[in-house]
């Protein structure tokens, strides 16, 4: 899962005014933020420095010419932004970039929402002190709310900087390479400040698009059959998720009690385990890829966090289709969608939804993000 997680401006100045405005309560948020952000620019390294350089391993080396033949593509093929990002390299010594905290009611799968500059109103709020994510975590179950923290690997700065390719990601197989460069280079193209679903679905769609030309032009037909495999991997575990998610909005607007809907949310919670217990005995062969998800902190936070990733890229693949698959014109179409007010954005977007559903019979939530 990807973080869009802004520092807002390098001018020391306007840093201090930002956390001045924020108040004391956030002053906290904001150092972390800018420190972090700052400390990863600043361990930046040309690309043809890291490749030039006797001490770097042959494999590294090997990866960061892929992703310079990824980003080459992204802007050839796929008219994405051609800057500074991903032309340089940074190593954190950690598995992950950030750690977004997601929270939402016990009876609700409403996200709670932060609001920020420029990027708006979403459904999380990043850290790069991991202490920091660990401590808003315990307010919020403190305050009854379901809670979930997530390790993400990259995360785009929108272009307000020239964002690293990072040793959180550079070993993925090559088209979840390619669909990670191709979606955050998505959210350079275009970005809706405070719609979530709409920036997530989007830059979806894109990446893995791209991703699939990508495996056709300069992949094998054994790493093709890969990222297919994990593609239908995806799939099935929103069809087995799907069904409890519907179940549980269900039950959260009914007339039961809450104790009765905390009890009925906790059976169908269990039932959701054991359908996906069944599907890793069975067709996954013991694939155990998504235990973490399934077996720590499942709750509704989890739960709500899915949609903005895929919600809206069904809608995305009909409009693609109806402008004949020209990347150009379908780009267009989607500035137009998103100079829309909000309201009439979702309605276009679900007009699209339901055509695209009656045409293939997707499920709202078709893959995973």
């Amino acid at each position: 899962m990807n973080a869009k997680f802004i520092l807002f401006t390098s001018t020391t100045g306007l840093i201090l005014i930002i956390l001045l405005a924020m108040g004391c309560a956030d002053v906290g948020y904001y150092q972390q933020a800018v420190s972090g952000q700052w400390q990863l620019l600043s361990l930046r390294r040309p690309l043809a420095a890291v490749r030039d350089d006797p001490a770097t391993p042959v494999a590294l080396r090997e990866r960061l010419v892929l992703a310079e033949t990824i980003r080459e593509f992204a802007v050839r093929e796929l008219r994405l932004p051609d800057n500074g990002s991903y032309q340089s390299y940074v190593d954190l010594a950690r598995p992950y970039v950030v750690r977004n905290v997601f929270a939402a009611p016990p009876l609700s799968l409403e996200p709670k929402t932060w609001c920020f500059p420029v990027a708006g109103c979403v459904g999380y709020r990043g850290y790069f002190d991991e202490a920091g994510a660990e401590r808003t975590a315990a307010e919020l179950r403190t305050a009854g709310y379901d809670v979930f923290i997530g390790n993400v690997p990259a995360y785009s700065t929108l272009g307000w900087f020239s964002d690293p390719l990072l040793n959180t990601f550079i070993d993925w197989h090559p088209g979840r390479l390619a669909e990670l460069l191709f979606h955050e280079l998505a959210h350079q193209r275009l970005y809706v400040p405070g719609d979530t679903a709409f920036n997530e679905s989007f830059a979806t769609f894109v990446g893995r698009l791209g991703a699939r030309r990508f495996l056709i032009r300069y992949a094998s037909d054994e790493d093709r059959d890969y990222y297919e495999r994990l593609a239908r991997v995806r799939q099935q575990f929103y069809e087995v998720v799907a069904p409890t998610k519907a179940a549980l909005a269900a039950l959260y607007v009914s007339d039961l009690s809450s104790a009765a809907k905390r009890e009925e949310k906790a059976r169908l919670l269990a039932e959701l385990v054991a359908r996906y217990e069944a599907l890793k005995a069975g067709e996954w062969e013991g694939f155990n890829g998504f235990d973490r998800w399934f077996y720590q902190d499942l709750n509704n936070a989890k739960l709500a966090s899915l949609r903005a990733y895929t919600h809206w890229v069904p809608a995305f693949r009909r409009l693609y289709e109806d402008h004949g698959e020209d990347l150009e014109r379908f780009y267009i179409a989607v500035e137009a969608l998103a100079n829309l007010e909000p309201v009439a954005r979702i309605a276009a977007l679900e007009r699209q939804l339901t055509l695209a559903s009656a045409q293939t019979g997707e499920a709202d939530e078709p893959e995973a993000g």
